[in-house]
């Protein structure tokens, strides 16, 4: 895919409060950690997450969504007329019907005539929101558009635990699916997209690739689809975090591979990487996979963790907010989702 006519104007976001250690995590599981001899510290140990974030409890996606839709509307200088669709794009949502972007839509005040669903893909959905805004905009449906998410994980890890912690058979293998769960974090970001002719700055959206793996569909599931807020009936999650790394950095390669094709860059070209944050494991793995500098990676996960479809484009904005990209630069966006999915897009700043 290939935009000409397409930028990113500007990016809000909203992070929780409340800081939760990976200490605190593992001490939850206490008697687990006795019962099979395992120290503190071996969640930071193995993914280099120190903390990461909970909303309040009883906090919907669509308030924090709001929020942080109001700043990136503010930052682009955009009218909310001129604004012709919204996408929320993320796993957690209010309610299973309707769409929870009908809630953001309706407290934003934007216009009767935008087109507003939701889009849910792992941890893609919100890239997957800017592409399917880039072609709206490009085939000239739309002058200007917003995707946003919001990422929930309090109320999963905190089953997680408890579910852990009531099992009377719990096993090593047993605590080393749900481990990944305890990485997650929670944050909201927002992107406004617009036409060049709206656009301020140009910071132009060139395209980029999607490739997918999907015969490793089973490798990380939450098995029933309800609604992230009815803890009666929250789903059990579970990964296989060394079959996702694997065959991840079998399908990463490719996919750059064609995205430079499609743009027509070099490595050496790009200023600046923003990754989907897994972990610090994961990062690093992938650099060397792909051959890159690592020195011109981003990374939050250190401090959010990993906020699934949300994470990406919330470290995009807090790089920006920091003055990581410059005018002129070339940023690149690594995108990998539970499916396997892969996508990928290239930035000029």
């Amino acid at each position: 895919m290939q935009y000409r006519k397409v930028c990113v104007e500007s990016f809000g976001y909203e992070l929780p409060e409340n800081i939760v250690t990976s200490v605190s995590l593992e001490e939850k599981l206490a008697p687990i950690y006795g019962k099979f001899n395992l120290s503190y510290g071996r969640l930071e140990m193995m993914t280099g997450i120190r903390e990461r974030r909970f909303w309040d409890d009883g906090a919907t996606p669509s308030q924090a969504s709001i929020r942080a839709a109001e700043k990136a509307i503010a930052k682009s200088g955009v009218k909310k007329e001129d604004i012709g669709c919204l996408l929320h794009t993320s796993v957690s949502r209010d309610f299973l019907e309707p769409a929870t972007a009908t809630v953001v839509h309706d407290s934003l005040g934007l216009p009767p005539t935008a087109t507003i669903f939701d889009i849910s893909n792992a941890c893609l959905g919100f890239i997957n929101g800017m592409v399917t805004l880039a072609n709206m905009i490009e085939l000239g449906q739309i002058k200007a558009g917003i995707v946003v998410g919001c990422e929930s994980s309090r109320p999963m890890v905190n089953a997680t635990i408890d579910r852990l912690l009531r099992d009377p058979d719990i096993t090593r293998d047993k605590l080393k699916l749900a481990f990944p769960t305890f990485t997650l974090g929670s944050g909201a970001v927002a992107a406004v997209l617009t036409h060049s002719s709206l656009s301020q700055d140009g910071h132009k959206l060139l395209g980029g690739v999607t490739r997918a793996a999907s015969q490793h569909n089973g490798l990380c599931r939450i098995e029933a689809d309800v609604s992230f807020l009815d803890l009666a009936e929250l789903p059990n999650m579970h990964t296989d975090y060394d079959g996702v790394l694997k065959n991840g950095l079998r399908l990463a390669p490719d996919t750059w591979k064609d995205t430079k094709q499609e743009i027509g860059w070099n490595d050496s070209d790009i200023s600046r990487f923003f990754t989907h944050q897994v972990s610090a494991v994961h990062s690093k793995l992938l650099f060397q996979a792909l051959g890159l500098d690592a020195t011109k990676d981003f990374s939050t996960v250190e401090y959010l963790g990993n906020i699934g479809s949300v994470s990406l484009p919330i470290t995009m904005a807090i790089g920006i907010e920091r003055g990581y990209l410059k005018p002129g630069d070339k940023a690149a966006m690594l995108g990998i989702g539970s499916g396997l999915v892969c996508l990928m897009l290239g930035l000029q700043w």
